[in-house]
């Protein structure tokens, strides 16, 4: 088996039965299993996916187990010599998988790689090639530094703005709505940290990868689309609480002991402020 595409469903029934259709119509010669994982959902996500798509293997959930949780639970019985990452809610080309499984089959040296990822207004999703969130490269990110100077590297640490989206080269970090990983990096780094439930254990998992000596790497021969937060629209507030714990998170685990406590109580109160700011937002907008 060449590739196991793991796929996480949640309430987004039409969105995982597009995405299956898509990864289905794929040309490619290398082999492939799909794992659906599906955290509980209450529409007919479960019914409709068994009955369209019986070759596929259901993993289902009795509770909404987070997204890191669930994909490990698809590693565990995933028989690939890859592992795809894929959101339900995001649609291949007919030839993503042949360009990038042989895309990485060509280059040992990269742990993880993914494709340009486009929005449904056609514009790139920007998430799909980063650099680490470090406490200098979030700050000019949050205070719009990123947006003001656009082609400057030192301010677009995070967006990599100044990097072209139609060239391939080495990244910190990719997206976990696609994210090619080889068998043999998971062996060695470990699979997602479950203490993400959602958010940012694509950026831990991207670190781990690099910090072991992996390259990660941005492959723009392929597109995929991506429809973005299509499972979170229910829960606003359960969202944006895990969205701004996961930074908290991933900053206690990869940079607290390596700076002075006054700049993680800058980073604290970064996210408090942002946390407090999207409630209010949120709440003005269900008004």
């Amino acid at each position: 088996m060449d590739v196991s595409i793991l796929i996480v469903s949640y309430n987004t029934c039409k969105l995982t039965l597009d995405c299956l259709q898509s990864v289905y119509a794929s040309e490619t010669e290398y082999s492939y299993e799909v794992i659906v994982i599906d955290n509980d959902s209450k529409d007919d996500s479960v019914r409709q996916i068994e009955q369209s798509y019986p070759q596929a293997r259901l993993i289902r959930n009795e509770d909404n187990t987070g997204f890191a949780k669930a994909n490990n639970q698809g590693m565990e019985i995933a028989r690939g010599r890859y592992v795809l990452l894929l959101n339900s809610d995001t649609v291949i080309q007919p030839d993503t998988l042949e360009i990038m499984l042989s895309f990485m089959d060509s280059r040992p040296d990269v742990g993880a790689s993914g494709c340009k990822v486009i929005l449904p207004d056609g514009s790139l999703d920007k998430a799909c090639k980063r650099g680490f969130p470090t406490p200098s490269a979030s700050f000019y990110y949050a205070f719009g530094f990123s947006k003001l100077f656009p082609n400057n590297p030192r301010f677009n640490q995070y967006q990599l703005g100044y990097l072209s989206p139609d060239e391939e080269y080495e990244i910190d970090c990719l997206v976990g709505a696609f994210m090619l990983v080889r068998k043999e990096t998971i062996d060695e780094v470990g699979m997602l940290d479950e203490t993400f439930f959602m958010y940012a254990e694509d950026t831990d998992w991207c670190y781990r990868i690099k910090q072991a000596g992996w390259k990660n790497y941005y492959y723009p021969r392929t597109t995929i689309m991506h429809y973005k937060r299509a499972s979170s629209r229910n829960k606003p507030l359960r969202i944006t609480y895990e969205f701004h714990r996961s930074m908290v998170i991933f900053y206690n685990k990869h940079y607290k002991q390596k700076y002075p406590f006054w700049v993680s109580w800058c980073i604290y109160a970064g996210i408090a402020v942002q946390f407090a700011l999207a409630i209010i937002k949120s709440k003005l907008l269900s008004r």
